[in-house]
């Protein structure tokens, strides 16, 4: 089953927060609700969902199954 929502969250503050997912990209930054940071995916990494996420993004997903 697919998700459409992660739960990311912030390796600097630990802030954590629900996001909807973009359903035909990846999301390449994302700014920290907590404490304003930019995080950006780690290597081997396509978006930060699936470096910071619950979920990995969908097109990952989509492969995965």
């Amino acid at each position: 089953m697919t998700e459409h929502y992660s739960t990311i969250t912030c390796p600097r503050c630990g802030y954590k927060s629900r996001e909807e997912m973009p359903t035909d990209a990846c999301q390449f930054f994302y700014d920290c609700k907590g404490c304003g940071a930019v995080l950006k995916p780690l290597a081997g990494d396509c978006c930060v969902f699936c470096s910071y996420g619950s979920a990995p993004c969908l097109p990952i997903q989509e492969k995965e199954s």
